[in-house]
């Protein structure tokens, strides 16, 4: 698999680093516990295309933002992360 950064072009898979689902938000200061065990450990096991955070440690070591399809890999869009690194230049 090949991302294509925003800031640096096409590379290959081992310069990035996976976080995790990018949709989920994180709870207010005064959340319940139950609010905030589900943030910490509830995700969903998606089959099919997922927004997801990547970072180019292997680059520019900017956080990105790729909606990818989970079952064949293809990603259909690359974007900067809000507030990443690297996506501040710019700005």
């Amino acid at each position: 698999m090949r991302i294509v950064c925003p800031f640096c072009g096409e590379r290959e898979l081992g310069e990035f680093t996976y976080l995790g689902d990018a949709k989920p938000l994180r709870p207010a200061a005064g959340a319940s516990e139950d609010e905030v065990f589900d943030y910490l450990y509830l995700r969903d096991n998606i089959a099919g295309e997922a927004s997801e955070h990547w970072y180019h440690g292997g680059g520019c070591r900017a956080w990105l933002k790729i909606t990818r399809n989970t079952l064949t890999h293809e990603i259909s869009s690359v974007e900067p992360a809000a507030g990443g690194g690297a996506a501040k230049v710019g700005a």
